[in-house]
């Protein structure tokens, strides 16, 4: 099976091998405070404030999958993206986008545990 992605920019791109540890169903996005102190304007959705709630606008789509390394929380998402003109291009700042549509099947082949590979 093949998918169409987005990739991290320069400066956000992830590589290594992980473990599929969590999966979500339509997730809350709560982004990083790295994230937030480039643009401020996303404080809104901080972890203090209880993230953004799941939904169509929501970054993180339809599903994600949560990558660890080593134990322990990559902060690097397989996840869905309202933003479907971003698929085919190096504009997140590190997670692989799919479509929704992607993404829900990706979820439903993919069990927790599952090693990934991102070279």
């Amino acid at each position: 099976m093949r998918y169409g992605v987005g990739l991290g920019r320069a400066g956000f791109e992830w590589s290594g091998t992980g473990v599929i540890q969590w999966k979500q169903k339509w997730p809350k996005w709560t982004p990083p405070e790295e994230m937030i102190q480039r643009q401020p304007e996303l404080r809104k959705w901080s972890a203090d404030n209880g993230g953004q709630p799941p939904g169509l606008k929501n970054p993180l789509g339809a599903r994600a999958l949560y990558i660890f390394e080593n134990g322990k929380d990559t902060l690097y998402r397989l996840h869905g993206t309202p933003e479907y003109w971003t698929i085919g291009k190096a504009v997140s700042s590190g997670c692989v986008r799919l479509m929704n549509q992607d993404i829900i099947d990706l979820y439903a082949r993919v069990p927790s545990g599952s090693k990934l590979i991102v070279i």
